[in-house]
């Protein structure tokens, strides 16, 4: 296995081509990627969207197909895909996401969550959408996972002026399509995203007011679903 360029990095892992058609990631802090790679292949025993992996040489590696097409975050910036079908999109995969049952939990409400879904972890290929980046995956209620789409698509909005305004346009027919956000999931996103050390300093000063875009498009409810 030949190591070749670097095809990707993002806040805790790099991308490697290699020789025989495939990809290697690789943890810059040598988090280990062992249970990331078993979730991935219960995902793929349930029939959800996810690159094929396969174990990398060391702990902090896992290698996976190489997918061919691009992130919906680029698909938006270069017009090819509307907000509105994004947002849809987005919803339906995380809906599937949640008929899957978790691996390990014994709550029967539980379900595997992704966490760090939003555009740029979905790969728009021809044989449809496939959500990458797994790293971030827990069992759980599926309003979580919910919230945490709606707050990172927030926080893009109030923190980032390159995608704010691709980022509201999907946020809106997102939460639409999902139903209302549970405020007590959307506190423990927020909580979640204050505690990552991924995360600027702004981006994290900036949690209540990508908290209250949320709200103020509507899309929180006092009880919980």
């Amino acid at each position: 296995m030949e190591i070749g360029e670097l095809v990707g990095t993002g806040r805790t892992a790099d991308v490697f081509a290699l020789d025989d058609g495939r990809v290697l990631r690789r943890y810059r802090d040598g988090a280990d990627g062992t249970g990331e790679l078993a979730v991935m292949a219960h995902l793929a025993e349930h029939g959800y969207p996810v690159p094929a992996v396969w174990p990398g040489e060391a702990a902090n590696e896992l290698v996976m197909e190489r997918l061919s097409g691009v992130t919906m975050r680029q698909a938006l910036t270069d017009g090819t895909i509307a907000p509105e079908r994004a947002g849809e999109m987005s919803a339906e995969l995380l809906r599937r996401l949640h008929t899957v049952p978790a691996r390990l939990s014994a709550n029967p409400g539980d379900r595997v969550l992704h966490l760090d879904f939003h555009p740029e972890n979905v790969m728009l290929t021809a044989e449809g959408p496939i959500v990458i980046d797994w790293a971030t995956t827990a069992e759980g209620p599926p309003g979580l996972d919910s919230a945490m789409t709606a707050l990172i698509l927030a926080q893009a909005a109030v923190t980032m002026p390159a995608v704010a305004a691709v980022a509201r346009a999907v946020l809106t027919p997102l939460v639409r399509h999902l139903g209302s956000i549970d405020e007590t999931h959307l506190a423990a996103a927020r909580a979640r995203r204050a505690a990552n050390p991924t995360l600027s300093r702004e981006e994290v000063d900036r949690l209540d007011d990508a908290m209250a875009l949320i709200r103020s498009a509507g899309t929180s409810t006092p009880r919980r679903r």
